[in-house]
């Protein structure tokens, strides 16, 4: 009789280890990596993030480091009637794995801040990140989504020396 209590209790261990497991793999980030120009797609959006290269800022605003620009190129494909795309969501890495921000600065019409994606229109926009920029060195732009795009993908994109 007491083996049979030992036996249910292995059970219960062994089935909870099992939801767990499932419940853990479904909430894990899902990291898609690419290069700059191709199309990746996390959750209902799809991007194109193009390196532009590298400015001094303006004369209201000026980097610590050196700007380096983006291009986004994002088009929602969901059935919602929008979606929100800002600056947040856009980091960039360098080699020693460091994230920094976007940094918004008004550089052209073009800087995003806030956009609202409507189904199958695509905008352009370009953001800046300021970093000590080496053209030697490997930059990888990361997109994480907006929470209400219920995803758990993260793109990473390589944008220099890949």
């Amino acid at each position: 009789m007491a083996g049979l209590g030992v036996v249910i209790v292995i059970g219960g261990i062994i089935t909870s280890m099992g939801i767990a497991m499932f419940m853990y793999s479904q909430y894990q980030t899902n990291f898609i990596e690419t290069v700059t120009g191709e199309t990746v797609t996390v959750g209902p959006v799809e991007y194109i993030i193009t390196f532009e290269g590298t400015h001094e800022g303006s004369k209201d605003v000026q980097p610590e480091n050196t700007f380096v620009m983006i291009g986004i190129t994002a088009k929602y494909t969901g059935d919602e009637e929008r979606t929100l795309l800002s600056g947040g969501q856009f980091y960039i890495v360098d080699e020693k794995e460091q994230k920094h921000e976007a940094v918004y600065g008004e550089f052209s019409s073009k800087d995003l801040l806030l956009e609202w994606l409507k189904p199958n229109k695509p905008v352009e926009k370009t953001t800046q990140f300021d970093i000590p920029f080496d053209e030697e060195k490997m930059y990888k732009i990361i997109i994480r989504p907006q929470k209400d795009q219920s995803t758990i993908d993260t793109a990473v994109i390589c944008i220099t020396n890949c």
